[in-house]
């Protein structure tokens, strides 16, 4: 019997992780790399995966995406529009996603020839940071009206992540964003990740993001970030080795 909300916390996470390393393997079978999107509310990221999944579409790639929220099919439908197939997850409250919805989802809708999900995450970077979803990588976006601090008030988000993607990045001057400020913060919880800009409005860092998802799911090397919520190893579906410069594009 587990006697305190630690044992309890711990006990659910366990269990999160042994379903996602069988969801791992499952998808590395069927040629699936899973991309998992996690910011704050506001962030930019639906907007930027609609411009991402849309220029993945005009080169006919065989992508897909699961977006999750409380409540409406608002993302849904604004991401379909990019022409990709997209699903809408609703956790009935629910503060971030979990393997076994993921798997769920896989085993029932998602479309036989994928090979690229990509799960954009509830809005929220505390809850979402715990739970591994079998994701061969994991993306943290933040917007410059943020603020720089945002990866020391968030560390476990932000020193899980694969890649680091900053969004809005034609509001930085009137947000007065310190840029150099928020990188150095980046660095201090996850050295030597990769930082990437990007604004959806004039299409800047779509096609960089696209090709840095594209090298990962090709087997390109992913950065090893200090607080990844499970070990990396070689049963993984892609190779791992010589990690520390970040992704390789």
């Amino acid at each position: 019997m587990c006697d305190s909300v630690d044992e309890v916390t711990q006990a659910v996470l366990a269990k999160n992780d042994s379903l996602a390393a069988g969801l791992r393997e499952e998808l590395a079978r069927r040629g699936v790399s899973v991309v998992n999107l996690l910011s704050s509310p506001g962030s930019g990221k639906t907007e930027l995966l609609g411009r991402v999944l849309a220029r993945a579409v005009e080169r006919g790639l065989p992508v897909a995406a699961l977006t999750a929220d409380l409540a409406t099919e608002n993302d849904a439908d604004r991401l379909a529009r990019s022409g990709a197939p997209v699903k809408q997850l609703l956790t009935d409250g629910l503060c971030h996603l979990e393997a076994r919805q993921l798997r769920g989802h896989v085993e029932s809708w998602l479309p036989e020839d994928t090979s690229l999900l990509f799960v954009e995450n509830v809005g929220n970077l505390v809850c979402p940071a715990s739970y591994d979803l079998g994701e061969s990588l994991r993306i943290v976006l933040m917007a410059v009206t943020e603020g720089e601090d945002k990866p020391l008030k968030y560390p476990t988000a932000f020193g899980s992540a694969h890649l680091v993607v900053l969004t809005k990045v034609d509001l930085a001057g009137p947000a007065g964003f310190d840029q150099a400020a928020f990188a150095a913060n980046v660095q201090r919880v996850n050295p030597g990740v990769e930082l990437l800009f990007s604004c959806a409005r004039t299409d800047d860092g779509v096609d960089a993001l696209l090709e840095r998802v594209l090298a990962v799911r090709d087997g390109a090397p992913v950065h090893r970030p200090p607080l990844a919520p499970r070990p990396h190893s070689h049963s993984d579906s892609h190779s791992h080795e010589g990690t520390e410069a970040g992704l390789v594009s």
